[in-house]
């Protein structure tokens, strides 16, 4: 039976090599559709390498992928050690290394004291790699840090920062080889990834096992359709492999669908996630499924009626905000059904949440909105590793400040629909006011493009980095003007494997939103595209969708930029929902250009030459009627539209209409002329400079592959340096910051913002002076002692001050949030600013680290003009002030820090 067994699989083996041997041969005798170098698109198959996967009908698709990850692995790991789940030993960019060459299926490094990187100097053989299953024994020795808790009751790091004994929680270690991972945010949910002292010594311990064979990554080899999917709209064309795909995110549709009728995010994601599910929405899900879709969206608003921003930086909103894509998902809904009931309760929830925005996260100076960007949510994946949540609050960014410019439009035009004129005309002005900060503050007109944000603390700069979805949404929604449009799409950079998130990447960070694509992100780039009538671009996007999909055999959430391939991204799902609702999309609102109206469907078709010819999309429902609708031709012109036979130039189908009914379209079969991409190779910045303050200059250590430093005092750029040193003025106050300059003139992150004050210009106002202070026994505070604010402590927190010398002064204040970690959860402590009664702005008490109620940090800082004379600067407790949470809304002030600007 054994040898039967063998026998069958050796023919099975035989057959499916002489099947791929036979696609080949056919291949070479078609003509490919898209081709780079590295991948090749065909009518029905995809061919990447060795790799092919092929349309068998529109219900089969196979593929013999096989990811490389586990091939071929180094053996030079890198990695370093954390206390409390932090980046705190080393500066960036500075990591041990070990080369494990397994000795018995294991290797060992010598105890590595915390601090001092370990360079190991055995030279590896060519061809040599990391073993299968190699145990990886690692320790390091923690005497130093211990002496300094026994001694001192805390011990600084690197960059001066103090971890105090009481919240010291444990060791892990990060790096670059599975298991390990560099997200520091998360080692304390990896428990394997803490090592331990078992000795009592202080020297901690643990054993890993590298390049395990049950980590090798693998995806389905075949997908045949086993759902039903008469219920949706049916698409046929010439491209076998077009229509197999579809026809994949359709099943993988049904699948998303939880037994409560909400959506499933992704295979590996349960539950609803707000900008998930809004995207999703937007792209496609608002007309596929409007109950799961409404279901979904309301299972994300809370009890007053707020839209639910979801657990994340520093505590979440205002941290980030970008949960008002929820308010463009939902009119995507009425528009697609006009359900007025939805349209009522959808706006109260809008209404609320802006207005809460409003006071929180509105810069009235820039007219922007703060928050960090729009789904790009994990802190050091794209940002500098200087930035704190309250930094990440402060900053203005592309894709969020797009959201919430549409999410007006929305509201205002929901409240003409409901006859709130008023209620209309105050957020178009705000829409207004928001794109025009975009188009004033983020363009770079040397570049083509947006800047990816403003970033900094008292004196703002530009990030030049590209931001794909931020600049898409910038195109889609008109933010951009039809010029701007057209460069953007030319000077965009595309790589390989299509357009990653940000460009260029940052050094020293693994893939996920830095150093990836991510499907759902590429179909608003091809959203963008096709606005911009740019033909190779919309191309070229859909074989970047289309080669992943096909070749993993499922919708994947992101892929990795420089080999494409879904294993290397720290987290990654099959069946994921806003990747398949984009695939959807390309047939739906790409090809067929269909586009939802308030009260009407219109058709604003872009096909490429290259997908020329005839094809049907039946059974879409439009409101109360049917459309079976064909389409010949390429192009993005239409030359005759007829319903039912009956032609019209109006190619509109009004929401007033019943029954079934046919369309035809012919499109002019005439190129487009804008055809520019900016094809670029995957490109890394440097890494920023950790400057430091030494008397009366900067100092910085060397960069690697940098030709100079730019050198920034208040925003602005005063110098170039070829070397690590700068020379300063101390007087007055100034914020100094420098940056890389790599070969290509490419620029690193700035460095973390030093403040240079004199001592006059600076005024500290101890908390416990103005209010009851607290007994809790945390250490680190200046002064006496610090105060507590919560939802019933010092709701109002008032300190005098007197101003001696009139001008513009930066407000911020010294405090500790231990309530969570700084990348999850709920609890960021909001309280409104007041000058002498007045209104000023926002200040935010971000998570600083879980029970870590000895970590002390800066808030964000507030701009205000203070005359000379006695001054009530006053922390108060506002409605529009509670937190996600809507309970735990607390931090520990130390004091006030009152800074003197020179302007």
């Amino acid at each position: 039976m054994l040898k039967l067994l063998k026998l069958l699989n050796s023919i099975h083996i035989l057959i499916f090599c002489l099947v791929f041997t036979h696609i080949s041969n056919a291949q070479t005798m078609s003509t490919p559709l898209y081709q780079n170098k590295k991948f090749i698109v065909y009518k029905d198959s995809i061919v990447q390498g060795k790799f092919t996967a092929k349309a068998l009908s529109s219900t089969k698709l196979t593929s013999n992928y096989q990811s490389p990850a586990n091939q071929f692995k180094s053996n030079d790991i890198a990695f370093k050690f954390s206390i409390n789940g932090k980046d705190n030993e080393m500066p960036s960019g500075t990591d041990h290394h070990f080369i494990c060459t397994a000795t018995n299926g294991a290797c060992e490094t010598p105890v590595i004291k915390f601090g001092t990187q370990l360079k190991d100097n055995v030279n590896v053989k060519d061809n040599t790699y990391l073993a299968p299953n190699a145990k990886f024994v690692v320790s390091v020795d923690m005497s130093d840090v211990f002496n300094d808790f026994n001694k001192q009751g805390y011990y600084t790091t690197f960059n001066g920062n103090k971890i105090y004994k009481e919240d010291f929680k444990g060791v892990y270690i990060a790096g670059n080889s599975s298991p390990l991972i560099w997200d520091f945010d998360n080692l304390v949910n990896h428990p394997q990834l803490q090592l331990k002292d078992e000795k009592g010594n202080h020297v901690y311990s643990t054993t890993l096992v590298l390049n395990a064979q049950e980590d090798e990554k693998k995806t389905n080899a075949n997908w045949e359709l086993t759902k039903d999917i008469s219920l949706y709209p049916q698409y046929k064309s010439g491209y076998p492999i077009s229509d197999a795909l579809y026809n994949m995110s359709l099943e993988e549709m049904i699948k998303a669908i939880e037994p409560d009728s909400t959506f499933r995010t992704g295979k590996e994601w349960a539950g609803v996630w707000t900008r998930d599910i809004s995207y999703s929405i937007i792209l496609s899900m608002a007309y596929m499924q409007p109950q799961v879709a409404i279901n979904s969206l309301l299972r994300k608003v809370n009890g007053k009626k707020r839209i639910i921003q979801d657990t994340g930086t520093g505590g979440a909103w205002p941290c980030s905000t970008d949960r008002m894509i929820w308010a463009v998902a939902a009119y995507e809904v009425y528009k697609a059904t006009g359900n007025k009931e939805w349209l009522q309760q959808a706006y109260v929830i809008i209404k609320n949440s802006i207005e809460d925005d409003e006071h929180v996260a509105y810069d009235k100076t820039t007219g922007l909105v703060r928050g960090e960007s729009s789904f790009l949510d994990w802190r050091e994946q794209t940002y500098p590793k200087w930035m704190q949540p309250a930094d990440i609050y402060e900053s203005e960014c592309l894709g969020t400040n797009a959201v919430h410019y549409e999410a007006n439009k929305v509201l205002a035009q929901m409240a003409l629909l409901l006859n709130h004129q008023d209620v209309a005309a105050k957020h178009e002005a705000i829409a207004l006011q928001i794109k025009n900060g975009i188009n004033k503050y983020l363009w770079i007109p040397a570049k083509g493009y947006y800047a990816q944000y403003l970033y900094g603390r008292n004196y703002k700069i530009v990030s030049p980095r590209s931001e794909a979805l931020g600049e898409a949404l910038c195109i889609i929604w008109n933010i951009a003007d039809s010029a701007k449009q057209k460069e953007m799409i030319a000077n965009m950079p595309v790589t390989d494997f299509g357009t990653t998130c940000i460009y260029p990447q940052i050094p020293n960070i693994p893939p996920y939103h830095n150093d990836a694509v991510w499907p759902f992100v590429q179909t608003y780039y091809t959203w963008a595209a096709a606005r911009a009538g740019n033909e190779k671009a919309v191309m070229q996007s859909i074989a970047d969708i289309y080669r992943p999909a096909a070749l993993f055999v499922t919708n994947k959430e992101n892929l990795v930029a420089e080999n494409g391939d879904f294993a290397g991204t720290q987290i990654n799902s099959s069946n994921m929902l806003w990747s398949l609702s984009g695939n959807i999309s390309l047939v739906h609102k790409v090809l067929f250009g269909i586009k939802f109206e308030s009260n009407e469907l219109t058709f604003h078709p872009f096909v490429p030459e290259a997908l020329k010819g005839e094809r049907s999309l039946d059974n879409f429902k439009y409101r109360n009627s049917i459309l079976n609708i064909q389409m010949n031709g390429f192009g993005n012109k239409i030359s005759s539209f007829t319903i039912d036979g009956k032609p019209t130039s109006a190619y509109v189908i009004p929401s007033t209409l019943k029954g079934t009914h046919t369309i035809h379209i012919q499109l002019s079969n005439k190129n487009t002329i804008n055809n520019t991409i900016n094809h670029q190779p995957v490109y890394f910045s440097l890494a920023a400079p950790v400057v430091l303050p030494d008397k009366n200059k900067l100092t910085w250590q060397p960069v690697k592959d940098a030709v100079s430093c730019s050198i920034f005092k208040n925003g602005k750029q005063i110098a170039s340096v070829q070397t690590n040193s700068f020379n300063i003025e101390k007087n007055g106050t100034a914020e100094y910051q420098v940056m890389a300059v790599d070969k290509n003139k490419v620029t690193s992150f700035a460095s973390e913002p030093i403040l240079i004050a004199d001592d006059k210009n600076v005024k500290t106002f101890e908390a416990e002076n103005f209010a009851l202070k607290s007994d809790s026994a945390y250490k680190g505070f200046t002064g006496e002692r610090f105060v507590e604010i919560s939802t019933s402590l010092n709701r109002n927190l008032s300190f005098k001050v007197t101003i001696e010398n009139p001008g513009f002064y930066s407000i911020d204040f010294r405090y500790a949030n231990g309530n969570g970690p700084t990348n999850t959860e709920n609890k960021c402590a909001i309280r409104t600013l007041k000058v002498d009664n007045r209104e000023t702005g926002t200040v935010v008490f971000p998570q600083r680290g879980k029970n870590e109620w000895s970590n002390w940090g800066y808030s964000n800082s507030v701009k205000v003009y203070l005359p000379k004379g006695k001054h009530v600067i006053s922390l108060s407790f506002e409605d529009f002030d509670n937190n996600m949470n809507g309970i735990i809304n607390q931090a520990m002030i130390d004091n006030l820090r009152v800074i003197m600007l020179d302007e």
